[in-house]
């Protein structure tokens, strides 16, 4: 049986597309995208618009080719959160920006009185820490860094879940070959995305270590 507390490997890797910046001031979610990863395989996958009840701004048109006429025939926010609710269950949850996503998650799921769900960790705090050179550490600018398989499309809930899976798997990848990880836990890449930038190599080392018998 799969231990989900401990597998940095098996999380379910999501993002939304959303009317605005937070739910505090009223915005909504449009579109939800989600990769379920099991011993690192994508085994199962979830997107879907969602109408929020009222139009979206020609911005958010433009930055994510989701119109008004494409969201008229979309089903409403609580039927979409409801099946997306069962559909993440218990697992760990990983977004790049995950406080932006981790917001809408809990605004939506509010809604519906099913405000439960794993606890997150944030791909672009990790990548901070584990690639300290690249130019930033917005999805796309990682994604041509690491030279990530990508279809072009950004801004696009599913598209930018799939790069988020292949970064977050790189990145294990990479501590794994670089510290000797057997496994890495879920709780440590948090745990890292805490660790002070200089400090990195000497928690990653030391964490290695424990893991090796006496």
């Amino acid at each position: 049986m799969i231990d989900k507390e401990l597998c940095a490997d098996t999380v379910i890797v999501l993002d939304f597309e959303t009317t605005g910046l937070s739910p505090n001031y009223g915005d909504r979610a449009i579109e939800i995208g989600a990769v379920k990863l099991v011993n690192g395989e994508p085994v199962e996958r979830f997107q879907q618009l969602m109408n929020p009840g009222r139009r979206i701004d020609p911005f958010i048109e433009s930055y994510t080719g989701i119109t008004n006429a494409m969201l008229k025939k979309a089903p409403p926010c609580d039927e979409v959160m409801s099946d997306f609710a069962d559909f993440i269950g218990d697992f760990n949850l990983v977004a790049h920006n995950a406080s932006f996503d981790a917001r809408f998650l809990d605004a939506e799921l509010d809604t519906i009185k099913r405000n439960e769900h794993g606890p997150f960790a944030c791909s672009m705090l990790a990548a901070r820490r584990v690639y300290p050179d690249a130019p930033n550490h917005k999805l796309g600018t990682l994604v041509s860094y690491k030279a990530l398989p990508n279809d072009g499309t950004f801004h696009r809930a599913l598209a930018d879940a799939e790069m988020t899976v292949h970064l977050w798997l790189s990145m294990l990848k990479d501590i794994s070959q670089d510290h000797a990880f057997e496994m890495i836990p879920f709780s440590l890449i948090q745990r890292l995305s805490r660790t002070a930038k200089a400090a990195v190599p000497g928690f990653l080392s030391k964490q290695s270590a424990r893991q090796r018998p006496e």
